[in-house]
């Protein structure tokens, strides 16, 4: 039976049960982990499991987190990606496919398939750029600006929610980390390219 003290006890069979971690307990699997490859292979670099494994854990959560999200809002993160980009262009929400495909960060084949499936919900329209009949721009349609705003309140407050476990100055001081981590990562992985979590 669990004394509530936090600490492992005894079962009403005799057996040990498992100590539930508390809040902010600092014996996180990862530095299990770390200690075990330090342990048996001395020497090895381990200092990046107690990085790189919580990124890879909070990536899934927040990745699949994200996905039940959309899919309540009936809008897939390629869309959502596509019509967030042309709201925050501001008035008159309209941008070329050249101009989409470099604020995406995808290629142009693939804002070509979402442009396509956003025109066939109503969600945006496809029209020639004035003088330049080559050029396709691309605007967000009353519909898809109404989907958009809806959406990204959805999302917001939703991974608000989430990291509300940290302070203000923890959150600031975490968002400056990740930044200069990210950056320096890219560097060295000589990939600038950022994409959706489980998308190329």
């Amino acid at each position: 039976m669990d004394s509530g003290s936090g600490r492992g006890g005894v079962s009403d069979d005799g057996a040990p049960t498992q100590a539930r971690p508390e809040a902010g307990a600092t014996d996180h699997p990862v530095h299990e982990i770390a200690a075990a490859w330090e342990r048996e292979r001395p020497g090895t670099p381990v200092s990046s499991i107690r990085i790189v494994t919580p990124i890879w854990q909070l990536a899934k959560l927040f990745g699949d987190d994200r996905s039940r999200v959309l899919a309540r809002a009936g809008v897939d993160a390629a869309t959502l990606d596509l019509l967030s980009v042309l709201r925050r262009s501001g008035p008159p929400y309209t941008l070329s496919t050249r101009e989409l495909s470099q604020r995406s960060l995808v290629t142009a084949g693939a804002v070509s398939q979402r442009v396509a499936r956003a025109e066939r919900e109503g969600l945006v329209k496809r029209h020639p750029a004035q003088g330049r009949p080559r050029t396709v721009r691309v605007t967000l349609t009353t519909t898809g600006h109404e989907v958009v705003e809806a959406t990204v309140d959805h999302v917001l407050h939703r991974e608000a929610e989430l990291i509300s476990g940290l302070t203000s100055d923890q959150q600031t001081q975490l968002a400056e980390l990740l930044c200069v981590l990210l950056q320096q990562v890219q560097h060295r992985a000589d990939d600038n390219r950022i994409t959706h979590v489980g998308q190329d």
